[in-house]
């Protein structure tokens, strides 16, 4: 997103990318930050109610951040090589409703989006703009797999 909040409508989309799970990932991943049964074994993981080999959430979530902080820094790239002035973004007040809807098993690949949800003033900096986007994570078939709702301070057209 580099447009200035006021060029900014609610249900903006913006395409993020998408990230093919595999066997050896999921294990590495798990590993290091989640070491739960079924994200480190086929074996173990079909004693449990996944019944298969699946990734940790937080996986999925820093995937989704990886590609999220890309496209930020792609289109900010794009703005300055036509000319363009990119809008600041702010820090993140934060998150909220963090869902891991379904498991997301190796093989599946997954789709990231962000869609505008709301656009509200910010009180506190007249300079700034808050816009909450719903993301979302859907695998190859269609099926919503991940979702959260974030807010960013998205910078307004100078006076």
């Amino acid at each position: 997103m580099t447009a200035f909040f006021e060029d900014i409508q609610i249900g903006d989309r913006f395409e993020l990318g998408s990230h093919s799970f595999t066997r050896e990932e999921i294990v590495r991943f798990a590993e290091k930050f989640d070491p739960q049964p079924f994200h480190l074994s086929e074996e173990a993981a079909a004693q449990t109610h996944f019944g298969r080999l699946c990734a940790s959430g937080w996986h999925t979530a820093s995937v989704f951040m990886k590609l999220f902080v890309a496209t930020q820094q792609a289109l900010h790239r794009q703005a300055l090589e036509e000319g363009r002035t990119p809008a600041r973004i702010g820090p993140s007040p934060g998150f909220e409703d963090l869902k891991w809807i379904r498991p997301v098993f190796v093989g599946d690949t997954i789709a990231y989006t962000q869609v505008v949800a709301e656009k509200t003033n910010h009180r506190g900096r007249p300079d700034w703009g808050l816009v909450r986007s719903d993301m979302l994570g859907h695998n190859q078939d269609g099926t919503l797999v991940f979702s959260f709702r974030a807010s960013q301070l998205i910078e307004r057209l100078p006076a």
